[in-house]
């Protein structure tokens, strides 16, 4: 059967695709950051606590998706890896974009009740990709 950590791992799935993953999930990050800055010095200064923290979301998913890539190889193997990813990075687009929505209403001074449903939303694709995997990981041991 397998050997190896590196063996384990479909050809698509490498440290160099992982290391990828990961810059892609930063640079995400550091836009987050750009943005929230340039829209505060266009909002007269006026900052909002859920756009200045909007960058964690990528980031996590970034430290997330590359540690388990690493840790666990057999998650990669499985047939609903792909379905799996891009639940999660939905998860995190979407949980972003509600913080995004949040700040924006925070800084014009105004609520409403809809953001729930972004952080719903972006939560279930989260613990549904992370479930997934998990369910992977059981069915290939």
């Amino acid at each position: 059967m397998y050997t190896s950590a590196e063996e384990m791992r479909p050809p698509n799935v490498t440290r160099r695709g992982l290391w990828k993953g990961a810059a892609i999930y930063g640079a995400i990050a550091a836009f987050c950051i750009l943005l929230t800055n340039v829209y505060a010095l266009f909002g007269h200064g006026v900052r909002s606590p859920a756009m200045d923290w909007m960058f964690l979301y990528p980031l996590a998913g970034a430290v997330i998706a590359f540690v388990l890539g690493l840790s666990c190889p057999q998650v990669a193997v499985a047939r609903s890896w792909p379905a799996a990813k891009n639940l999660f990075s939905a998860g995190c687009a979407v949980l972003a974009m509600g913080a995004l929505l949040r700040g924006i209403l925070d800084i014009a001074g105004t609520a409403s009740g809809y953001l729930v449903f972004y952080a719903v939303a972006g939560w279930l694709c989260v613990c549904g990709a992370l479930a997934a995997g998990l369910v992977a990981l059981l069915r290939r041991n």
